[in-house]
């Protein structure tokens, strides 16, 4: 068992915050997370492209370098693979390996549950040693229907995980869990179970997808209005040199892509 697998089966669930950037990875490090995520609308954003489209793998997979050798495990959210065909996704995996991802999240977007499927045997032929998390949308996208069809799917091709976002009614959630042979992620949501309930309802992953990008934009907003309105901003504010520490620290800014990768 892998590192990140271990991770899956301890005692508490494993709490995966997302991160953009190198510092926003390197700060959540230095909060003692071992393992971070990527979040495919702060990639997108930040190139200002629509979220969930193919035009951010180049971008995704730098951020994987910047971040790959990183003092934490990576998991890269990879939307659907950025392609129809699974060799194609096998070939992306197998370069998120190169760089240093422990993991990879797969999402099925309620497509082909056979070509998901194949994405996850692809993978793990292309890139063994790569945690393969496989993302359903039933819940995410609509009502939950064929849920257990496509989680049993995802399992027996190979995924070391499921991943399940949208769901928030506990019971429903223990049924998954009771239900599977594999770890569930779930999405934490504000509205939804607290992660001790979630603990408690055999959730091995709670992921938090773009939510703190999302409340570090939001931030942002509420101090340059206050500063607008004459107010002096609340909130935490690192200094300028504890951020700029955050990459004099190193983390694969350095690196280059393996000969011949990278898209």
């Amino acid at each position: 068992m892998s590192t990140f697998a271990g991770l899956h089966r301890g005692d508490e669930p494993l709490l995966l915050p997302n991160a953009w950037d190198h510092a926003s990875a390197r700060a959540l490090a230095d909060q003692g997370f071992r393992a971070i995520g990527t979040t495919s609308l702060g990639v997108a954003a930040a190139a200002g492209l629509p979220d969930g489209t193919r035009d951010t793998r180049d971008e995704t997979l730098r951020l994987a370098l910047a971040l790959g050798s990183g003092p934490y495990l990576l998991s890269v959210d990879a939307q659907d693979g950025y392609s129809d065909d699974p060799d194609e996704v096998g070939e992306f995996a197998r370069e998120l390996a190169a760089v240093g991802a422990a993991g990879i999240n797969l999402e099925d977007g309620l497509g082909s549950v056979a070509l998901h499927a194949a994405k996850i045997e692809a993978v793990r032929s292309a890139a063994p040693g790569l945690f393969v998390n496989a993302r359903t949308d039933t819940y995410w996208l609509g009502g939950g229907e064929g849920t257990l069809d496509r989680l049993d799917a995802y399992q027996q091709s190979g995924a070391d995980c499921v991943f399940v976002p949208g769901v928030t009614e506990p019971r429903q959630i223990g049924a998954l869990v009771s239900h599977l042979d594999v770890p569930l992620n779930v999405l934490y949501s504000p509205a939804g179970p607290t992660v001790r309930h979630l603990a408690g309802l055999g959730v091995r992953r709670v992921s938090l997808g773009s939510l703190l990008y999302r409340r570090a934009l939001g931030a942002a907003l509420e101090a340059v209005r206050e500063i607008r309105e004459g107010r002096a901003p609340g909130g935490a504010v690192p200094s300028y040199d504890a951020v700029d520490a955050l990459s004099r620290r190193g983390g694969g800014k350095a690196r280059s892509l393996p000969r011949g990768e990278g898209g």
